[in-house]
């Protein structure tokens, strides 16, 4: 079995085509979303097209898809771009998204049993890095018994080893830190191969679309810091370490 990983599509559908159009994703057993798909500009758009992909996706929630849903309940996001999509979402999306599991378990072959999560087994929303302590690992999968573990939620694609046990961060398809362009993984059950994969994407392209399709009153302020602009890696782990007060 093959699988392909995306994680953080944010509704950033140009970067959601190109990654389907793929060969490799195109022709793989399962599509596995780790959640944050639809909280970005094209959100109806880019959950359409998921379900479309009918049985051979795979979903797991993600806090912005939690968070998307609590906006329509009456609990405003703390993102105007999250908000706006909130508004922007049918019923059935909403429904769709406040459904969804917080995990899904494989069993897959040398792969192991394999744990796909959003940020961390614990939390939807809780920051763990590649260069996180290994005390600070040791806590956040304290109770896990899978031999795989494959999360996003930081948009910083990594495979490491923590304690034999693999972890996978595809990194994100729609606003990627480190590099340009969607990216994401894929996984091989009788191989147990892991890799991290990455489709180039011109950043200007990309940005006049969406500010031609999409009706985000500040489409073009949004897509000079996330699409334009890539943080570099240095100052997305940087940021990201103050949340484990580092």
């Amino acid at each position: 079995m093959r699988l392909a990983v995306l994680s953080d599509i944010h509704g950033v559908l140009p970067a959601l085509e190109a990654v389907l159009a793929e060969p490799e994703v195109a022709s793989a057993d399962l599509i596995v979303l780790t959640g944050d798909m639809a909280a970005g500009p094209q959100p109806v758009e880019t959950l359409d097209l998921l379900v479309s992909l009918g049985p051979r996706a795979l979903w797991v929630n993600g806090n912005a898809d939690r968070e998307l849903v609590e906006a329509r309940q009456g609990r405003p996001s703390a993102y105007p771009i999250s908000q706006w999509a909130a508004e922007q979402l049918r019923d059935d999306q909403i429904a769709l998204l406040a459904a969804l599991p917080d995990r899904q378990v494989l069993d897959l072959d040398r792969l192991g049993t394999t744990l796909f999560v959003h940020a961390t087994p614990r939390r939807d929303d809780e920051m763990i890095l590649v260069d996180s302590t290994l005390a600070r690992w040791s806590e956040v999968l304290a109770d896990v018994t899978a031999d795989t573990v494959v999360l996003g939620n930081t948009h910083m694609p990594f495979i490491r080893l923590v304690d034999r046990r693999l972890v996978i961060n595809p990194g994100s398809v729609g606003m990627p830190y480190g590099t340009t362009g969607p990216h994401w993984a894929l996984l091989t059950s009788t191989t147990g191969a892991a890799t991290l994969r990455r489709t180039p994407m011109d950043p200007d392209t990309t940005a006049t679309r969406l500010i031609t399709e999409s009706t985000c009153p500040d489409i073009r302020n949004w897509t000079a810091e996330y699409i334009t602009t890539t943080y570099s890696d240095t100052e997305a782990l940087t940021e990201f370490a103050k949340a484990e007060q580092r």
